[in-house]
């Protein structure tokens, strides 16, 4: 089972060079592994953002899967 105690006494035992060392490859793991954060991004409430039903009131969105149908055709079947 790790020990913190046991490791640090361990770690003081060594000479200053070994210490060093060891300093150097924590840093390096530490940049290897970013630490996970403790705040996640939490998801976005989309019904609040200002942008969602602003094509609400177009006509050609009253039936959203035709525009995008005829988008469709007049962009790639020509």
């Amino acid at each position: 089972m790790f020990n913190l105690n046991q490791l640090n006494q361990d770690i003081a035992t060594l000479p200053q060079a070994a210490q060093q060392l060891i300093i150097d490859f924590v840093a390096f793991l530490k940049h290897r592994y970013p630490p996970i954060l403790q705040n996640p991004i939490l998801p976005i409430d989309l019904d609040k953002e200002p942008f969602v039903g602003m094509w609400s009131d177009r006509p050609e969105m009253q039936d959203s899967a035709a525009w995008v149908r005829q988008i469709r055709q007049q962009h790639w079947c020509k």
